[in-house]
């Protein structure tokens, strides 16, 4: 009987590690200043919801745009005054994408490059587009719809 109550202790210790490790890795809203979300501007986690304001229309470059990671949106303005978004995680293996340039969305990962316009695969090894998301422009302000 000793032994089945030693195994019960060892197990039931390693659980309650497991259960504390697991616990570390959540991420509950009071995290997002430590997952390094940008909090100072207002609204944040409103935006992640949709209906709150993601950017303002000057954030974003023409022929450029900006990844907001804790979003999952990448904003692009390819020609002056027209706003797209995407999906900001990359089709391939599921990176985040890291940056836009010359109207080309950009994985850092596998090198996957994507169009600023529509997003479509410019470059593989992705070879679906990333999916649109829905956003409002309001003034100089960009909002998830």
């Amino acid at each position: 009987m000793t032994d089945t109550t030693r195994r019960a202790v060892i197990f039931g210790a390693g659980g309650a590690g497991l259960a504390v490790a697991l616990s570390a890795c959540g991420g509950g809203s009071g995290d997002t200043a430590a997952a390094g979300q940008d909090t100072s501007q207002g609204g944040q986690s409103q935006a992640a919801q949709g209906g709150g304001e993601i950017a303002k229309t000057s954030d974003i470059p023409q022929g450029g745009g900006k990844v907001f990671k804790d979003q999952d949106v990448v904003i692009t303005q390819p020609e002056a005054g027209q706003f797209k978004a995407f999906s900001a995680t990359c089709t391939h293996q599921g990176c985040p994408v890291g940056s836009v340039s010359n109207n080309e969305i950009i994985c850092p990962c596998h090198g996957s490059r994507f169009s600023a316009k529509d997003g479509s695969v410019v470059n593989g090894p992705a070879t679906r587009p990333l999916a649109e998301k829905q956003i409002t422009v309001s003034g100089d302000g960009i909002t998830l719809a």
